[in-house]
Order: C-alpha cells, then structure tokens, then sequence
C-alpha cells in the first residue's frame, strides 16, 4: 500500500496518533519474532478466541513461532479449528495445541472451560478475546432489534463471560509466576468513531473497551495488563459482511498477530487499560510512552 498523507479518519479517531509516517499495514521485524528474539515467549499458555481463522488465526501461529507452551483455540466451527491446528503444528511442531468448540455467549460452556483449563493446565498467561460478529450496516430504525442485540451480546457478553470466567486463574498465574499476565481485547476503531449504520458494533466496541478500563483499573495491582486494541483494517469474513468499509481493508492478518506478541512479550504496564491499535509503530508508540501516562491518553473520556 502507498503511504498514506493523511489521515481517512477525524483527529480524536487516533488514527495517526503515532504520526502518519508511523503506521504499518503488514507485520515488520520489530513484531516479527522470526527477526527479533526478544519475543519469544517460552513456557506460556494463551487462550485465543475467534480462532478459526482471519486475525485469531494469525494469532495462532505468530505465538506458535514466539514457541509458547500451549495455544487453546477456541471457534464455534470444528473442522476451522482443525485447519488452524495444522497451521499451528506446521509454524512449530513443539507447541502443543487445544482444540475448543465454544460459543462465547454459552456461559455454562465457558465456565467448564475455565475449569477443565485451570485443572489440566494450572494456569493463563495470555488471553485474547476476539470472537466478533456484525451484521450489514442500516440506521437503527431500520434494524432487527434481534439482530443488533445479538451484536452486543457476542462482541460484549462474549468477553464479559470470559473475563469472569478466567481472571482467577489469570490473577493466580501472576501471583505464582511473580510476573504479569495479559488480557488483550479486541475492539476497534469503530469504538471511537461514530459512523451511520454501525451504532450495533461501534456501541458494543466502546463497552468492550470501557470494560478494559474497568479491568486494568481492578487487577492491574494484582499483575493483570489488560488493553483493548484495534487488529487494523483486516479482510475477514465479519468485515466482507460491510460495503461501507470494503476500501479500507488494507491491513494484513499477520500485522495483528505480531503486535499481540509484542504487546505480551514484556510488562507493559504502562498501557494497562489504554486503547491501542495494531497499525501503530511500536518504537514509535514506545516513544510516547511518558508522554500516554502523564497525560493519562488512550482512554474513553470526555472532553470539557
């Protein structure tokens, strides 16, 4: 893609918050753990969620290459699971890979799974939620109240039956570790923009990303890091389902996957209930980092 001169989005959209010259659209050596060793990540367990393929998958196989212990791959489609399983085994052969059938808004079946992880495993050092839905963009007038619901309920209810279910055992992990564990959210730009048509996801995005807030603030002592974050402009099957935004999908799957992994590579803690976005230069980002925590920025706040 042609570097971009300015930005598609209005200034409080943080678009371009690193700068303009500072945005990526496919994964570069500083998230590349194929070029940068420091993001190895030996021994670690990570629960993935939406894994069956686009951005979860990449996922997958990014930390697979960052030679972690453990993938749980969590999709509501089994033979998807299988493929990433292959895809997972084919990045790192070492790394032992589970296979879950799950809906997120079962909360009986997350519940088990916290369990049977917490007993078979011992503990979590990383988990991503990234099961999405949206449905075609229409004013709300228009809409199936239903459907819209059912938005809020996969995008928001989803990581909110996760998060209760698992953050035990994430606090346990830190504590008996004596480090830091992640929780990484997957919002979206669209929870900080305000477009006709998408009020279903964008208010579920912006929940989901409060939530964040809400979580860093209650478990950050106890060693929890927790971020929502932008995966970019990704062609996925979710995002084929928006005419609207069928122009913008420039960003690859990979460059999600490699910023995840240097997100949980070291503590962060400086990010710990921010919002962030995958497209960002991560030296860049980490030069600012005085900067986000005096100013207390990516955040949800309102300006007066």
């Amino acid at each position: 893609m042609a570097p971009l001169e300015k930005s598609p989005f209005p200034p409080d959209s943080g678009f371009d918050f690193v700068g303009i010259k500072s945005l990526h659209d496919d994964i570069y050596p500083a998230i590349d753990v194929s070029k940068t060793a420091n993001l190895q990540q030996p021994g670690k367990v990570v629960l993935i969620t939406g894994a069956g393929r686009g951005i979860g998958r990449s996922m997958a196989i990014q930390y697979a290459r960052a030679n972690v212990a453990t993938i749980i791959i969590c999709a509501r489609t089994t033979s998807e699971l299988d493929e990433v399983e292959s895809a997972v085994q084919k990045a790192n052969a070492s790394v032992r890979v589970r296979k879950e059938a799950l809906s997120v808004t079962d909360g009986a079946a997350v519940k088990d799974l916290a369990r049977r992880v917490g007993e078979e495993e011992g503990c979590l050092d990383i988990l991503i939620n990234n099961a999405g839905l949206s449905r075609p963009w229409e004013p709300i007038g228009d809409t199936d109240p239903e459907d819209y619901w059912q938005v809020l309920e996969v995008n928001l209810k989803g990581p909110l039956l996760l998060l209760h279910a698992f953050l035990p055992l994430l606090v346990k992990t830190a504590e008996t570790h004596n480090s830091h564990v992640n929780v990484i959210n997957v919002t979206s730009i669209g929870a900080v923009t305000v477009v006709p048509g998408g009020s279903s996801y964008a208010l579920a995005k912006l929940a989901l990303q409060r939530m964040s807030e809400f979580v860093g603030l209650e478990y950050g002592g106890k060693g929890v890091n927790v971020v929502g974050m932008h995966p970019g402009a990704v062609v996925t099957k979710l995002a084929n389902e928006i005419k609207e935004i069928k122009d913008y999908l420039t960003d690859t799957p990979e460059l999600c996957g490699g910023f995840v992994v240097w997100l949980s590579s070291q503590e962060r803690g400086w990010l710990n209930g921010r919002y962030v976005s995958a497209t960002w230069d991560v030296d860049a980002l980490e030069g600012m980092k005085e900067d986000i925590v005096e100013c207390d920025k990516l955040k949800v706040k309102l300006i007066v």
